[in-house]
């Protein structure tokens, strides 16, 4: 087999394969983000993906379980604690976080929020777990009133700060969150401290901007993309890898904050020479449908990310292989609106790629980083297990 050169990976974030074997302590029993969707919405039309075999990893309504496949699929199991992005993204990079980052459902204790406010000057709205997009209409014109920041949290590991652009301007936004990062240690060590600035007039005219920006905790052990760069190779990234590892790890990037425009800017990042790992994440699976139970957009995401593989396919090197992966679930056909506990999708393939192989139920979402350690021989992380051997032509 020819050495490979490049490993590219799609992160459908959101995107899950079925409630993992600990759903239950999650409150995720039944949850699957894709047969639930295709069920929910008549069928899936997901040709490409279909070919290379994804209609063998879950059962899904309008996807065959084509047999022979072109490519490798099988699933992978969450073993880190938590459901978050930064969990999902950190465990297949080789991280193992055995506790969950600290969550704040009845919001943060008043010492954190008089900390907060002795080290910014500035008081603070809300503090609750609640909805993004529904919190600034409830508290943005009080906002604009007072000019005191609305401060929330969520069923993630998040600690949130809204503001008026007009209000707070987004670079003392983006410092009160740079604070707050600084006290956000300890017990209060949340996953994310997340700028979310909005613009609008009024009730019902309030709206979040693209200029979000999080700032995350750093893992504790170097990740594979660490690992990477100390040896010498490339680490491309665009979608939101830079926000959830905080820059580290990476050589290029391209922050981009929709699906289209992150698989744009994959697909040139492969038109260019390099050697490594070329890493991306599409949001809008979980930011703008999941958490909103838009199934039906849920599906057009999915239909969208399909008519890109051809692209991607055209795009292949020869000594290059794709990994199509997620992070976490969120069904959008549950109750919940909230994250859930499922299955990553693995789905494989490229020209040095055996065709058909079934990877079976992996152990961990760490078995990306492991393959990754041997195809470039680095050090293999805490967790996971190499399926380069099975996919090897």
């Amino acid at each position: 087999m020819q050495k490979i050169q490049r490993v590219i990976i799609f992160v459908l974030d959101g995107v899950g394969a079925g409630a993992a074997p600990d759903a239950d302590i999650y409150g995720d029993i039944g949850s699957n983000s894709l047969s639930n969707t295709a069920s929910a919405v008549g069928g899936l039309n997901l040709p490409n993906l279909e070919s290379i075999g994804f209609g063998r990893i879950t059962p899904m309504e309008g996807v065959k379980s084509v047999n022979p496949a072109s490519g490798a699929f099988g699933k992978l199991t969450p073993k880190s604690a938590g459901k978050d992005s930064i969990t999902g993204h950190w465990e297949l990079m080789g991280i193992y976080l055995q506790k969950p980052f600290p969550v704040f459902p009845d919001g943060f204790p008043p010492a954190l929020i008089n900390k907060f406010t002795s080290m910014t000057g500035l008081e603070v709205l809300a503090n609750v777990a609640a909805s993004g997009t529904e919190i600034i209409q409830e508290y943005g014109e009080e906002h604009i009133r007072t000019g005191k920041p609305i401060v929330y949290t969520s069923a993630d590991s998040v600690f949130q700060i809204a503001a008026h652009e007009d209000i707070i301007p987004i670079e003392r936004l983006y410092e009160l969150c740079r604070i707050s990062r600084e006290i956000l240690v300890g017990e209060y060590g949340v996953g994310r401290v997340i700028a979310r600035p909005f613009t609008g007039k009024k009730v019902g005219e309030f709206q979040r901007t693209s200029r979000r920006h999080d700032y995350p905790r750093y893992p504790e052990t170097d990740t594979m993309m660490d690992k990477l760069l100390s040896a010498g190779f490339d680490v491309y990234a665009t979608g939101k890898i830079d926000d959830l590892f905080g820059n580290r790890g990476i050589s290029v990037t391209n922050h981009t904050t929709n699906n289209h425009d992150s698989l744009k800017s994959t697909i040139e990042f492969m038109q260019k020479d390099f050697h490594g790992l070329l890493f991306a994440n599409l949001i809008e699976f979980d930011q703008i449908y999941g958490h909103r139970n838009d199934a039906r957009g849920y599906a057009n995401a999915l239909e969208e990310f399909d008519g890109f593989i051809p692209q991607i396919q055209k795009n292949l090197n020869e000594d290059d292989i794709v990994m199509i992966v997620s992070d976490h679930g969120v069904d959008p056909t549950t109750e919940s609106t909230d994250h859930s506990r499922e299955y990553s999708p693995l789905l494989v393939f490229g020209k040095s790629v055996k065709e058909n192989v079934d990877l079976g139920v992996r152990g961990s979402y760490a078995d990306v980083g492991a393959t990754i350690a041997e195809i470039f021989d680095l050090e293999p992380p805490q967790i996971g297990k190499s399926f380069l051997e099975e996919i090897r032509r």
